[in-house]
């Protein structure tokens, strides 16, 4: 399986975000629950560089609990300013806010002391596509406003928000690295939707995951597809196995195996096979560490 993807207007996003990082009090980098750690583009961490930023960890509500705690303290233990929330329900939203005005406070505080006069918090939201940057700011303004979708690539310009009086944000498009050499995350972002469908083999990605679920989520593929035991050890073999109970079968009886496949990626990205967290915290994560 190589999946490489790095549309055009991807390089044009990342000049227009130096351009306007000048202008940025805080920038809040908005990650994956599910995927931290392949969530986090290195190019971003290189543009961001030293400004102040705040991590963001959308999707909670997709994500396992008990590693989200403990994403959450691998950040902190990183001298990162962390968030965890949930852009679609607006879990957390109060909590992020407080945390980017909270940053900016000491640049705005020096702005006052040279007689100029007090302005709105401005921030710049970062992150890879179908993160949730759109979904988080319509829940900001409390409307939709923002132009969103479930595929990744809806947002394509930059433009100025107003949050209430005291915080301003610059929405950008999501932003992947050049080269995905690391097949394992390449694969983490497809099976989440961060790379658009139509660009990787579906069908590999599929019987990946459908092998993953099998191996440390066994039971929850039994309950959600009442499989018999004992599960097949063979991918293809259990993926017809869910076509077969889901009735996926074409006319003559022949197994529908992509029609199946839609069924488990689906199920996966919209939680109902319940949360997941592919990425897990240990200490092999050191180049997450703060610029």
């Amino acid at each position: 399986m190589h999946i490489h993807w790095f549309p055009g207007h991807m390089a044009k996003a990342q000049r227009m975000i130096r351009e306007q990082l000048k202008l940025i009090d805080v920038v809040i980098e908005l990650l994956d629950a599910r995927i931290p750690y392949s969530s986090a583009n290195p190019v971003i961490s290189e543009i961001i560089g030293e400004k102040p930023h705040v991590v963001a960890l959308n999707k909670i509500d997709l994500a396992e609990p008990e590693l989200t705690k403990q994403w959450m303290s691998h950040f902190q233990n990183m001298n990162f300013s962390v968030v965890a929330l949930d852009a679609a329900s607006g879990n957390g939203m109060k909590n992020l806010i407080g945390q980017v005005e909270k940053i900016a406070g000491d640049k705005l505080a020096k702005l006052a002391a040279k007689g100029i006069k007090p302005r709105a918090v401005r921030a710049m939201i970062l992150g890879i596509p179908n993160v949730g940057k759109s979904s988080l700011i319509n829940r900001l303004l409390g409307s939709a406003t923002v132009r969103t979708g479930d595929k990744p690539g809806v947002t394509r310009g930059q433009q100025w928000i107003k949050v209430g009086k005291n915080l301003e944000l610059l929405d950008t498009p999501g932003v992947l690295w050049p080269k995905l050499d690391d097949q394992e995350i390449a694969f983490k972002l497809a099976a989440t939707g961060a790379i658009k469908d139509d660009v990787y083999d579906a069908e590999k990605v599929i019987l990946k995951l459908v092998g993953l679920l099998r191996d440390d989520y066994s039971e929850r593929l039994i309950t959600r597809y009442n499989l018999p035991l004992p599960l097949p050890a063979d991918d293809s073999e259990l993926l017809g196995l869910i076509a077969a109970r889901r009735g996926c079968l074409r006319s003559g009886g022949i197994v529908d195996y992509d029609k199946a496949g839609r069924i488990v990626l689906n199920e996966f990205r919209s939680g109902k096979l319940g949360g997941f967290t592919l990425d897990r915290p240990n200490t092999e994560l050191d180049g997450m560490s703060n610029n």
